[in-house]
């Protein structure tokens, strides 16, 4: 240590010293043991310097933890917090460009040490922060510090880029596949992971989604391979997940491809200032380094695109509706008339519905948008199908198809063409930089930025190529014309299932369309077909619950002019006029009592024979509730018959008005009051 009676003075001794202790990863504090022994030992160079031990503080939170950012580092966060304080009086590491890899976070804690008077110590001397040489000499070390990261960096991956472009460079294989005693990547031998891993494309296949191949998968096991702990290398056994099954689909290592760079780590800056990595995945274009047919693959590369296609076809986060199960065949390609959004699919007890969310949202005032039961909509959209596609209809669809077959081959042969001319350029520019000679770099420049320039060229020249010679999901032309003859007998059999049908149906139908009024049974259903033609149909609503069992308007005018008779007799006139109730059987006596409560429709009192009364005359008679006259009912004590109606009468002489005289003065229920109107009645 260099001049330490000078730069080390009392005030630094009053205060604490941090001794700084980080190794950038687990493995690294597992293995690189000395180092981290070394950085505990600073503790008594501390204590040589004069620091007492009880001022003496080890900061050792961030072990296992890179300093190249100091977002996820809470030792150094504590560490720069105490220095704001003034409580530090140096901070010792074994080099300064371990305090913190950036260049931004080292030159920080710097300032804020000369704004303290915090000493710098490591094993090349102490720094003072007042002392301009001093801060030069951090400043330096700081960023020689990252340029050598920048440096270390570049090799590493040079070394495992050229490695990987030969397909040497080896790395974690997915379950499934092994590597030989030479290195070489084979299949393995395990033939239980071989089904399992077979079956799963099978499923996908049969199945078109991933959910469907975890269903085909919900009482067998699938392999996986454990990396890191104490299964490390082995193979276990497990259900198959959804994320385990979109993983192996979208891994070309099963296609029998070599791939490097599929992934790459992104740096992110979120509004509150926290930095993120994450891991994103590249488009196959950006891919550095691609090897088909590097081993033996369980599918075929065509197949992979044509998987890759469909995955992507089911993605519904990019606005895409693949057809699902259930009985609504238009089902995802529905939006309503009133708003533009795309209608919602409710299975309820009653049947399906299209519904609009916005129907039900508060903050939009859209009272055309409205729920209509799917089978309406349905019908309509499938008869126009099954009209559409006739043999005259089809052959004049594949004429067409065959006039744009023509224009995309021609236009192919035109971008292979300029394929073949971006890539004579590029590889003339090529002789041209190798020709020139590299100490003319006047030259050389300009001929290094016309080779890229023509790399760039030939590179989006073969993308386009590979976009227009992708394979698609399309059938033949023998299957388009055997489609056409069975259509309707395809289309109404037992073994088509919904998601069949809803596929034939957006084979030819891009969206439907559904206006309807805020009021009124009325819709207009559009239909927008993929050749670019539309047609509008007006539908009517199917009638409701309550309007199908609704008695009809005629059985209720013809009852009020009946209703001096009896239910039995009104029924059997209405019976007899050819009307019906609304459940579409014959009129009986019910349902006419049933028209008179709802109708408020009366019974005429002249259905009362010599010396009855009802209920509610008797009791008004006696002074009493209705209630008591039914209790004594109850309790034979009162005896009527049912009469038109269902209405009770009841015989009421002097002798029986005079027995009931005599059950309210003897009654203990009922209140005085009411036994002095009885009896004042009966004076």
């Amino acid at each position: 240590m260099l001049n330490v009676a000078r730069k080390v003075t009392g005030s630094h001794l009053q205060r604490l010293a941090m001794i700084d202790v980080r190794q950038s990863s687990l493995a690294q504090v597992r293995f690189n043991r000395e180092s981290t022994e070394r950085q505990y030992a600073l503790a008594d160079e501390a204590a040589r310097l004069g620091w007492d031990r009880e001022r003496i503080v080890v900061v050792d939170q961030d072990l296992g933890i890179s300093g190249r950012d100091a977002h996820a580092r809470e030792g150094f966060k504590a560490l720069v917090g105490r220095v704001c304080c003034g409580e530090v009086g140096a901070i010792f590491g074994l080099e300064v460009s371990r305090l913190a890899r950036s260049s931004a976070d080292l030159q920080r804690l710097l300032e804020l040490s000369a704004l303290t008077d915090t000493l710098i110590v490591d094993a090349d001397g102490i720094y003072d922060l007042h002392d301009f040489n001093d801060r030069l000499l951090l400043g330096l070390k700081g960023a020689m510090s990252e340029a050598e990261l920048h440096i270390l960096a570049g090799r590493l991956q040079g070394a495992k880029r050229a490695a990987a472009a030969r397909g040497d460079l080896r790395f974690p294989l997915p379950v499934g596949y092994v590597h030989d005693e030479d290195g070489n990547t084979i299949i393995d031998p395990d033939q239980e992971v071989q089904a399992a891993i077979g079956d799963l494309f099978a499923a996908f296949e049969r199945t078109g989604s991933a959910y469907g191949v975890v269903g085909a998968f919900k009482d067998r096991r699938f392999p996986k391979r454990a990396y890191g702990g104490a299964w490390a290398g082995e193979l276990r056994w497990g259900a198959l997940t959804h994320p385990r099954v979109l993983g192996v689909l979208a891994n070309p290592c099963y296609a029998g491809a070599y791939v490097f760079g599929r992934y790459h780590s992104r740096r992110t800056v979120s509004p509150d200032g926290t930095i993120t990595t994450k891991i994103v995945e590249l488009p196959r274009a950006e891919w550095p380094v691609l090897i088909q047919d590097h081993h033996p693959g369980y599918i075929t590369w065509e197949t992979y695109l044509l998987n890759e296609q469909r995955r992507q076809a089911n993605d519904t986060r990019g606005g895409r509706r693949p057809p699902r199960e259930g009985s609504a065949v238009c089902q995802g390609i529905v939006r309503c008339g009133a708003c533009g959004a795309s209608m919602t699919t409710l299975h309820r007890r009653e049947g399906s519905y299209y519904e609009c969310g916005h129907s039900r949202a508060d903050h939009i005032n859209t009272p055309a948008c409205r729920s209509v039961k799917a089978p309406v909509v349905d019908e309509l959209v499938a008869r126009r199908l099954l009209q559409t596609v006739t043999p005259q209809e089809i052959a004049l669809a594949l004429a067409a198809a065959d006039d744009v077959s023509d224009r995309r081959a021609r236009a192919s042969r035109a971008v292979e063409l300029r394929v073949e001319r971006a890539r004579y350029d590029a590889a003339r520019a090529e002789r041209a930089f190798h020709a020139c000679e590299p100490e003319n770099r006047l030259v050389a420049r300009s001929l290094e930025t016309r080779w890229e320039q023509k790399l760039t060229e030939l590179s989006e020249a073969e993308a386009e190529l590979a976009e227009q010679t992708a394979p698609a999901l399309e059938p033949s032309r023998a299957q388009i014309e055997a489609l056409a003859r069975d259509m309707p007998k395809l289309w109404a059999a037992a073994t088509t299932s919904e998601k069949d049908r809803k596929r034939l149906l957006r084979a030819l139908i891009a969206d439907v369309t559904i206006t309807s009024q805020p009021t009124g049974r009325e819709l207009q259903v559009g239909i927008r077909w993929r050749s670019g033609a539309s047609e509008q149909h007006t539908i009517q609503r199917p009638k409701t619950r309550a309007e199908v069992v609704r008695t009809p308007a005629e059985a209720i005018e013809l009852t009020k002019r009946l209703a001096s008779q009896p239910n039995t007799q009104i029924a059997e006139q209405l019976n007899a006029a050819g009307l019906r109730a609304g459940t579409g059987g014959l009129f009986a006596a019910e349902h006419v009592q049933w028209i008179r409560w709802r109708h408020k429709i009366p019974y005429p009192m002249s259905w009362a024979q010599d010396g009855e009364l009802t209920v509610r005359q008797i009791a008004q008679r006696l002074s009493v509730s209705d209630g008591t006259i039914y209790d004594w009912i109850r309790n034979d004590k009162l005896h009527g018959r049912r009469g038109p109606g269902n209405r009770l009468y009841i015989p009421f002489g002097p002798e029986i008005e005079q027995d009931c005289h005599q059950l309210i003065a003897n009654s203990v229920h009922l209140p005085t009051e009411t036994k002095i109107r009885a009896a004042g009645g009966a004076v």
